[in-house]
């Protein structure tokens, strides 16, 4: 009998507490814990664990200014690399006002990255401008299929999708002789699709073609990015990857004043077992 009345007073004593902690985090929303909050501890965790959380691929873009960025980092933990589009069709398109650019943006404490885009731009601009940059990064998102249309990948106007196994050969092939071509320190918006070819993304992406990215990756010294923008690669891909010894960046891609926190990298550095020492870190 003294021993079942001791069993219930201790689960009634644990039922209050549970009860009181309810009723008073209903009365008292301010405790309520804040989503970024623990994203930004995460972040925190992170970088004292030895992590270099760097978005490399951020833009100033939306109203965003360079103040407004750095605020953010100074919140958030997280370091920055801003870069320019710089390509045909793009604000920066010659040697001129690359420095220029350059030249307005070296005082600040963030990394400076140049984003090449299309593949012409190897052509404006020459090497001793696009050193002055601490990095440089493109994608496979710009090329000229077999008719010699120019398939801008984020475009829907823009690409031409006859069938999709010869489109993804086509793609894999020009994101090889990208890699072992062009002069390029990370690969952004790794394995984006077009809207058309999204949903079957796993299916396209087989074993064979990630493997073929992988190698170029590896076999040129390129790193990877992990985009949380569009939430690519897949975890399988990085996976991949990582077994191949490639390394990796993080980066948003924003379009607007939303930096965000670096979500779906966060969230693949868990998922996928990621090191400190599996990611790239400017040398400049």
């Amino acid at each position: 009998m003294f021993i079942n009345k001791a069993f219930n007073m201790k689960y009634l004593s644990i039922f209050s507490i549970l009860v009181f902690t309810l009723f008073s985090s209903c009365n008292n929303p301010s405790k309520t814990v804040n989503p970024e909050e623990i994203l930004i501890q995460r972040i925190d965790s992170l970088n004292k664990a030895g992590y270099d959380i760097t978005d490399y691929h951020a833009h100033l873009k939306g109203g965003l200014t360079i103040e407004e960025l750095l605020e953010h980092s100074r919140t958030s933990g997280i370091r920055y690399g801003v870069a320019v589009n710089c390509g045909v069709g793009f604000p920066v398109q010659n040697d001129s006002a690359l420095s220029a650019y350059y030249r307005s943006m070296k005082d600040y404490p963030v990394y400076q990255g140049m984003q090449a885009e299309g593949r012409e731009w190897s052509t404006l601009f020459s090497a001793d401008s696009v050193a002055l940059f601490d990095y440089v990064f493109t994608d496979a998102m710009t090329f000229f299929d077999k008719e010699g249309r120019r398939n801008r990948l984020w475009m829907k106007d823009e690409v031409f999708i006859d069938d999709p196994e010869d489109f993804m050969e086509y793609l894999v092939t020009q994101i090889e002789t990208i890699l072992s071509t062009e002069k390029i320190d990370i690969y952004v918006n790794s394995s984006f699709l077009p809207d058309t070819l999204q949903s079957k993304y796993n299916e396209l992406w087989t074993n064979e073609r990630m493997q073929r990215v992988v190698t170029a990756l590896k076999n040129n010294n390129i790193a990877m990015e992990i985009n949380s923008r569009y939430k690519i690669p897949s975890a399988k891909f990085i996976k991949l990857a990582k077994a191949a010894g490639v390394k990796f960046t993080l980066g948003t891609n924003n379009t607007d004043a939303n930096l965000g926190y670096l979500e779906y990298g966060l969230e693949m550095i868990r998922e996928c077992d990621l090191k400190p020492e599996d990611f790239w870190k400017c040398k400049k």
